[in-house]
């Protein structure tokens, strides 16, 4: 769906930056800005700030920045058009209607009800707990310790032992039987009809990102079989593509989840504050899943039930997080079975610690694989060292290759080199290319120091933002070709066309680039550090000194690539080295 300028400046312009980001970070007016903590990496000393001038936000810590679309999109991993129709919702502004094929429609409507008969239901089984017939389900939960805040947060509830309840209610609400059983609330078949999907269970309704409920999972009173039952997939729930907490753990601004096995263990860790816990939905963790984390965090803690299936199911989880660019390590829950009775046992502090002591998933894999050897025995110990270096020739970066064999050569006490030729040697016979045999040398790289004139293009742009008094000044001398970067240049012309026009607008701006690295950059050129100067002497003589470097740089740029047979070119050159010559007599006035 295409959204013109005008309504996106609208839906912007509507939605004042500081009591957008006060809903979720506690700001507090300094100057003419508001600070608060960054939303977006860890801080104790405010860093965060959000100008309601420029309707921008920008942490001088971490380098985030942008207008409130970029916020929003950030803070809730929101899509650009997901973030449009968030703040439309928000300032009461009506967007364009999408024009539907008569499929697409029909679609469109289907999962509209279907998640509108997945709320009700969610409604339905939660007041159902607190029934006469939903006693059991209440202490079930009372045992499980979970505290009524808890219930209430994730929404839990009770199917009841009457086989039709749900049916009759939905249908009741005006749903037709066929959709109630596309939603997969129910089943069919020719002895009993149709009859509801869940019933005398304790249901946990399953959201995805945005709060929706998707589906549900529910943990059977008594013996009966199965234990737990899951929705089936549908038009709205895809349980490879879903996990659960998901909705709660995306906000928790950790920058690692908690991945476990069961709706239980996410519940558990939540209330004991690990908010970032997640579970998969009864299947094994997919390559979906991995892609869905990876847009959240960069790095997992697997915390399985401590069997013989949950340490296959890590080690099954490994490689796909790995290929998904997700960093893991394995968290071991013994003595007890699962983070839920880890929690109930030993506490929070406890498994911090064990999250402290979390083995990296290859070493980790290692380790089990040890198990299936006499490493006490020469031979035993030579042919785990063999499947060891047949692992490690996998890795396909020499620097990380090398990490890992220096890791594991510590660990089962084998010389480096040694352990190195081997994994060449397995290379080789596999059919792997072999990892180079140089000798290792510690590279120090040091973090590049800003260029100079580039830091003067920036600066320049934060003064014409913040002193829009200096435009009719600067552009007698600099114009936006002067800038050689070409995102600083870009912004330079928007700039001159918005003072052109009698505004500026920097928050517009930021409409014109839709990639997050350019919406940092944009924002860090509109705030960038510039070294306080008390009085009004010290200033003009600044900004005249910025102006020059910014013009005779540009001059100088330009007289690298000049063609010379360009003879307009020339002379362009010859009347900016002539207006440098006069930028030396100019006197800047700041009113």
């Amino acid at each position: 769906m295409y959204y013109s300028d005008e309504i996106i400046e609208e839906v912007r312009s509507k939605n004042d930056i500081v009591d957008v980001i006060s809903g979720y970070v506690k700001l507090k007016k300094q100057g003419s800005s508001y600070f608060g903590l960054c939303p977006f990496h860890s801080e104790k000393s405010p860093s965060f700030s959000v100008s309601r001038d420029k309707q921008m936000y920008y942490c001088f810590g971490c380098g985030a920045g942008g207008n409130v679309f970029t916020f929003i999109m950030e803070y809730e991993n929101y899509s650009f058009v997901e973030a449009l129709k968030f703040l439309a919702q928000r300032a009461g502004v009506e967007l364009p209607q999408e024009e539907y094929s008569k499929e697409a429609k029909e679609r469109a409507d289907t999962r509209s009800a279907l998640l509108e008969m997945n709320k009700l239901a969610a409604k339905y089984y939660y007041a159902q707990l607190k029934t006469e017939g939903g006693r059991q389900a209440r202490e079930y939960l009372q045992n499980r310790q979970l505290s009524q805040e808890t219930i209430t947060a994730f929404g839990l509830g009770y199917s009841s032992k009457y086989s039709d309840d749900l049916f009759r209610y939905l249908k009741m609400k005006g749903y037709s039987e066929e959709m109630i059983i596309k939603a997969g609330l129910v089943n069919v078949d020719e002895k009993h009809g149709v009859y509801d999907k869940f019933w005398n269970r304790v249901m946990f309704p399953i959201t995805d990102v945005n709060n929706r409920v998707i589906g549900f999972g529910g943990r059977v009173m008594g013996d009966g079989k199965p234990k737990y039952l899951n929705s089936p997939e549908t038009l709205i729930f895809d349980k490879s593509r879903n996990l659960y907490g998901l909705h709660r753990a995306r906000t928790s601004r950790k920058p690692y989840f908690i991945v476990c096995e069961g709706y239980m263990d996410v519940i558990s860790l939540h209330q004991a504050g690990f908010t970032n816990a997640v579970a998969s939905l009864g299947t094994a963790l997919t390559a979906g899943h991995a892609a869905l984390i990876k847009r959240y965090v960069n790095e997992v803690y697997l915390t399985y039930d401590s069997d013989e299936a949950g340490t296959k199911a890590a080690l099954r989880a490994a490689p796909i997080l790995r290929e998904a660019g997700v960093t893991t390590r394995v968290i071991r829950m013994e003595p007890y079975k699962d983070p839920d009775e880890f929690i109930k046992n030993l506490g929070a502090e406890a498994f911090e610690e064990r999250i402290r002591k979390a083995r990296n998933s290859f070493m980790f894999g290692l380790e089990m694989l040890g198990k299936g050897y006499d490493l006490n025995a020469p031979e035993g110990k030579t042919e785990f060292l063999r499947e060891a270096a047949r692992r490690l020739a996998r890795f396909e970066e020499e620097i990380e290759r090398d990490n890992y064999i220096e890791a594991v050569a510590k660990t089962y006490h084998v010389g480096y080199e040694e352990l190195k030729k081997l994994v060449v040697k397995v290379a080789v016979q596999s059919g792997m290319a072999a990892p180079a045999t140089k000798p290792r040398q510690t590279i120090r790289q040091e973090t590049p120091k800003e260029d100079g004139h580039i830091r003067s293009q920036k600066i320049l742009l934060t003064w014409l933002i913040d002193r829009e008094e200096l435009f009719d000044q600067v552009s007698r001398y600099v114009t936006p070709e002067d800038f050689t970067v070409e995102l600083y240049r870009k912004v330079a012309e928007l700039l001159y066309e918005q003072h052109a026009k009698g505004e500026l607008n920097p928050a517009q701006i930021m409409n014109y680039f839709t990639e997050e690295e350019e919406h940092r950059a944009v924002a860090a050129l509109f705030n960038t550090r510039i070294k306080e100067l008390t009085t009004a002497g010290e200033q003009e003589k600044a900004i005249k000194e910025t102006i020059l470097r910014v013009k005779e740089y540009s001059i100088e740029t330009a007289t690298r690539n000049l063609d010379p047979t360009d003879i307009q070119g020339l002379q362009r050159l010859m009347n900016a080295k002539k207006a440098v010559q006069d930028l030396h007599k100019l006197h800047i006035s700041i009113n």
